[in-house]
């Protein structure tokens, strides 16, 4: 199978990874340091790629970097389970140390391991214990123990955090995991995820646990210089050519949106037979809205009235002043009390962005899909 010259839909590395040196640096640097790191940024930004890319320049015999994935826990228990088996998986290299390790430092729990068809690498821990009981302290110490024998620092990179907001009793379970965690000398935590508004009520409410644990990273958009090198020389590599302006539009079209981006260049590039035209542009950006008309469709079928003709205000270019009468009368929002209502439904939503009392719509490609709907007469205000 030959390499694409363009990723999306997944974490890219190697040759597909542009820029972000400045936070690869930062990153890399806390890593070594041991400082905790909040990575915070809209869907799709680059999160995942960037945090891979710098545990893999951090590993060496002095720092183990372990990868957990929390998306899919539902509980508290869950994300034990998940925590246990990728630190013992992730700190040893054969399977009696994993044992041993479980043995030594999980002695009250009694862990049961299930394995795969191969079980030098394919295997899960299952913990017998009861969640409020201070054993549970023993699994989120699991990590700072190991470090401590085995002679060097320990990196805990937990991706889809903000999972941890819908379990039961949430708080609780932020405060034990914050009080075991802000102790611990050896190990260090970087804790990002895919849904912005929740990353940041965990990390920016001064009435929750985890309120100033570590140092907070805004990941920022690629330039659009970066983008045109980087999308020039991956067509070049491919025996094809694209002109510098061309790659900006694409760059411009897609607001510099680290996955659109790779996606429209990826298609004007199956588009090109030798050089990149602006027809061929054209026809990729129909396609990347076509790809994404059912997913948009599912996003906004149940929306209210009032949700819709928000929408409409947003496209139409109102980012602030939504409870002055003539825009509540002019898009027909309500009272001022249902514009807070409505603004909060359609970020819990992943809609629209707030960001300093200014309301955007992030994805780019949505806010033209809903543009167009506008112009068909489909979203009219009633």
């Amino acid at each position: 199978m030959e390499n694409k010259p363009f990723i999306f839909g997944v974490a890219t590395s190697g040759d597909n990874f542009t820029d972000r040196v400045k936070e690869t640096e930062r990153l890399l640097m806390n890593f070594r340091y041991g400082v905790n790191t909040i990575l915070i940024s809209p869907r799709r930004w680059g999160k995942t790629s960037l945090v891979k890319k710098v545990c893999s320049l951090a590993q060496s015999d002095n720092i183990k970097v372990v990868y957990v994935d929390v998306f899919s826990c539902r509980s508290d228990r869950d994300f034990y389970d998940t925590f246990a088996s990728a630190v013992l998986k992730q700190t040893s290299s054969k399977l009696d140390e994993w044992l041993e390790n479980a043995r030594l430092f999980l002695s009250r729990i009694s862990p049961k391991f299930s394995f795969g068809p191969d079980p030098m690498t394919d295997f899960s821990v299952s913990l017998e214990m009861n969640p409020k009981s201070d054993d549970v302290d023993e699994i989120l110490q699991l990590p700072e123990k190991i470090a401590q024998k085995k002679g060097y620092s320990i990196v805990v990179c937990i991706d889809e955090f903000q999972q941890i907001a819908e379990f039961d009793d949430s708080k609780t379970f932020q405060k034990r995991l914050r009080t075991v965690w802000q102790l611990q000398e050896h190990t260090s935590y970087c804790l990002f995820g895919s849904k912005k508004h929740l990353m940041n009520e965990l990390f920016e409410k001064k009435s929750l646990p985890f309120y100033k644990f570590g140092d907070v990273m805004y990941l920022q958009k690629i330039n659009a210089a970066d983008w045109v090198n980087y999308i020039c020389g991956r067509f070049e590599a491919t025996g094809k050519v694209i002109d510098r302006e061309l790659a900006e539009r694409i760059c411009k079209l897609v607001d510099n949106h680290s996955s659109y981006v790779q996606h429209l260049a990826w298609l004007v590039w199956v588009h090109t037979d030798k050089v990149a035209t602006p027809q061929d542009l054209e026809m990729a950006y129909e396609d990347i809205i076509d790809q994404n008309t059912p997913l948009f469709e599912k996003q906004t079928e149940n929306l209210s009235t009032y949700q819709m003709n928000f929408l409409r205000a947003v496209i139409d270019g109102v980012r602030s002043e939504f409870t002055s009468q003539m825009i509540l009368q002019k898009y027909e929002l309500g009272s001022s009390a249902n514009v807070s209502i409505i603004k909060r439904a359609l970020v819990k939503k992943e809609l629209i962005e707030v960001e300093k009392g200014r309301v955007t719509i992030q994805d780019p490609v949505l806010q033209m899909w809903l543009r167009r709907q506008l112009m068909q007469n489909h979203w009219r205000a009633e």
